[in-house]
C-alpha cells in the first residue's frame, strides 16, 4: 500500500509541474470520464495497461508505475472516519442527515435492495447560479435487489 500512497503523491506532483487539469488528464488517456481516470490516479480505480502507459508516458513518471496503475487498488484505504477535510465531510453530513431518506425513496422506487457503486456512473459539473455557482453531482448505479434463498 505504501507503494501506492507514493505513486499518488508522485502524480500530483507531476500534475502541478506540468500544470495539467484532470479533465486534460482523462482525455488524454482514453475515453472513460474523468472522475473515473481521477479516481484511478490516486488510487482507487484500476488503468488498463494502455490507459497505464499513457499515463506514465504524459505524467513523466517510470515504466515500473505502470505496473502499480493497473493493480485493484485497496479503496478508501486511509480514510479516516469521519473525514475531516471540510468538502469530503458535508458529503458523510449528506449521508447522516439524508441517508434514510435515500434509502427509503429508493426501496420504495425499487423493492428491497441497494444501488451498486460497483456499475455506477458519476458527474460532477459547474451550474451557473445568479446566486453563486452551484456544484452538480449526478450519480447512476444499477439497482441490484437481495435474493432469496
Amino acid at each position: 500500500m505504501a507503494a501506492r500512497e507514493q505513486l499518488t503523491e508522485k502524480i500530483l506532483a507531476a500534475k502541478r509541474r506540468l500544470a495539467l487539469k484532470w479533465s486534460t488528464i482523462a482525455a488524454a488517456l482514453g475515453t472513460g470520464s474523468v472522475v473515473m481516470y481521477t479516481a484511478a490516479l490516486l488510487g482507487q480505480f484500476p488503468l488498463t495497461a494502455e490507459e497505464a502507459n499513457k499515463a506514465v508516458a504524459l505524467l513523466e513518471l517510470d515504466e515500473d508505475d505502470a505496473l502499480l496503475l493497473v493493480e485493484s487498488p485497496s479503496r478508501g484505504a486511509g480514510v479516516v472516519m469521519p473525514p475531516t477535510d471540510p468538502l469530503i465531510y458535508r458529503f458523510y453530513e449528506l449521508v447522516q442527515n439524508y441517508g434514510a431518506t435515500w434509502k427509503t425513496l429508493i426501496e420504495e422506487e425499487f423493492g428491497d435492495g441497494i444501488m451498486s457503486a460497483i456499475d455506477f456512473n458519476m458527474s460532477i459539473a459547474r451550474q451557473a447560479d445568479p446566486k453563486g455557482d452551484r456544484v452538480k453531482i449526478e450519480m447512476s448505479g444499477k439497482f441490484l435487489p437481495f435474493k432469496r434463498y
